[in-house]
């Protein structure tokens, strides 16, 4: 869990009274160490996607190696088994979007897509993604990071 400290006095909006000049700069500076563990744990996470990426095709690869080598057409290929399985990876947006959707998926795909078109063919595909699937990892992430913080009256509160 991320833990932040209250600081209601670090916004005009929130704030209690007219704090003094010090105490906003205090408050503003807890604000900015509070985004910066928000950031490091969103790295966190990315860093999570991205030792876990095609997991599938490592753990599959002999179902990955029969499928890749037969010659089936793309759509054969992708009602296959070892397709079905690897599209439970999150990043698979347009063969199954989970519910909970975030934007380290959608940045996983971006990575997944450019990489790869890069360096199989020196060129990335046509690609576009629905406009509802970002609104919707938008804000999951949000939901997601709020579930992941914890505000204490002092930072080095238990609770």
């Amino acid at each position: 869990m991320i833990k932040i400290k209250k600081t209601p006095n670090a916004d005009s909006r929130s704030a209690i009274g007219s704090p003094s000049k010090e105490e906003l700069l205090r408050s503003t500076y807890q604000h900015i160490e509070d985004v910066q563990q928000a950031m490091a744990w969103m790295g966190g996470q990315l860093v999570k996607s991205a030792f876990s990426h095609d997991h599938t095709k490592i753990s599959g690869i002999d179902d990955f190696y029969e499928s890749f080598s037969s010659g089936l057409s793309e759509q054969e290929f992708k009602a296959g088994k070892f397709f079905q399985n690897h599209i439970t990876e999150r990043h698979h947006l347009k063969d199954r979007c989970p519910d909970d959707v975030n934007l380290f998926d959608v940045l996983e795909r971006i990575a997944d897509i450019v990489t790869a078109g890069m360096a199989r063919s020196g060129t990335i595909y046509e690609e576009s993604l629905d406009p509802d699937i970002l609104v919707r990892a938008y804000t999951n992430t949000i939901k997601l990071l709020q579930a992941n913080i914890v505000v204490v009256d002092d930072i080095r509160s238990n609770a």
